[in-house]
């Protein structure tokens, strides 16, 4: 009996572990992305992979994860958002979106995605946006450095346009926040660069109709400073918790409406992530040294591509001269050649 005891409670706790955890959710989508209902956990390092698939563009392994629905190939969105906040495993959200748990949650970028838009956009100069606010790491792209170059990127800036008129200070109810402590203010100024983001875009609303798909790429960390500042179990950070999931509904709803309903919103809410992320990063004054290790050409996935339009082209140009050489050897120069016709006639009329 005990034996079976302890296994029932032990079947049960994994059942928990599997329920609870990380998330991935789904806030706003288009018609022409199609998110299932469902509980398929979602590899923590495939997310980039996810947002890749959403936007149309195609990924180096392919994904079997089936919470992605092939959807509408000719319609793709025009931008996606992808929000991750740290130091809280879900959000209580106000309105009802798709969530599926999160497996193997480690750091990820979606520096594979910007550089696809850049590579296949280059000549639209799209708007890719990557931003960390705590660690001051803002990477901008194309048309984001004129529509935000008025977006507060170090601490300092956020700082001073929390206390501004038109911050959102006067709008967002404070509860157990204190505007007297530096924790709460960086959490208070992750919130305002959201407000700022949907705003600066909405004075450029043209750029929201092109062609060219945008990507907006956000980490927030200061709900996972107020946990390590007062507690999990405190009313501030459960205040801090309703407050920014909140804002982020709001925030959603916002960039979805700005983009014409053509936009995919997307938050991950990860408690702790199991290793660091390392990001490789050069200074553009940094002098490139060339070294010749007599390597080969690093592979490009439309390497197949131009192969089957240069074989093809020369196959086709190659039939073509056979064909006519073909018809040029068995030609009457008598009958068929007008060269020889005319040269006829003219000996016959002199």
């Amino acid at each position: 009996m005990a034996g079976a005891g302890m296994m029932l409670w032990a079947l049960a706790a994994a059942c928990l572990a599997g329920v609870s955890g990380d998330e991935f959710s789904v806030l706003r989508s288009p018609q022409s992305v199609v998110f299932r209902d469902g509980s398929w956990p979602v590899p923590g390092e495939r997310i980039p992979d996810i947002a890749a698939l959403s936007m149309g563009f195609s990924v180096e392994e392919d994904l079997s994860w089936p919470g992605l629905a092939v959807g509408d190939i000719f319609h793709r969105p025009r931008a996606t958002v992808l929000v991750t906040v740290k130091g809280v495993d879900k959000l209580a959200m106000p309105k009802d979106g798709i969530s599926y748990p999160v497996e193997n949650a480690v750091p990820f970028s979606l520096d594979s995605v910007a550089n696809a838009i850049h590579t296949l956009f280059s000549e639209e100069t799209p708007v890719v946006l990557q931003l960390a606010p705590s660690e001051e790491r803002v990477y901008m792209v194309g048309k984001a450095n004129s529509v935000f170059e008025d977006l507060s990127v170090t601490l300092r800036q956020l700082r001073n346009r929390l206390f501004q008129d038109n911050s959102i200070l006067s709008s967002i109810p404070l509860n157990s926040l204190s505007r007297n402590n530096e924790v709460d203010l960086l959490f208070l100024s992750e919130l305002q660069v959201l407000h700022d983001i949907s705003s600066l875009l909405s004075r450029h609303k043209h750029l929201a109709k092109d062609h060219s798909p945008d990507l907006y790429s956000l980490e927030l960390a200061g709900l996972e400073e107020i946990g390590k500042r007062y507690g999990e179990d405190s009313q501030q950070f459960k205040d801090a918790s309703q407050i920014l999931a909140d804002s982020l509904q709001k925030f959603a709803d916002e960039m979805y409406n700005l983009y014409g309903g053509n936009a995919v919103v997307e938050v991950v809410t990860a408690k702790t992530f199991d290793t660091p992320l390392v990001r490789k990063s050069r200074s553009i004054l940094q002098t490139e040294e060339s070294t010749s290790y007599n390597l080969g050409y690093s592979y490009n996935f439309n390497y197949a591509v131009v192969f089957n339009i240069i074989l093809w082209l020369m196959i086709g140009l190659a039939l073509a001269v056979i064909i006519i050489s073909y018809n040029l050897w068995n030609m009457d120069p008598g009958y068929d050649s007008i060269i020889y016709r005319m040269t006829n006639q003219k000996i016959r009329m002199d």
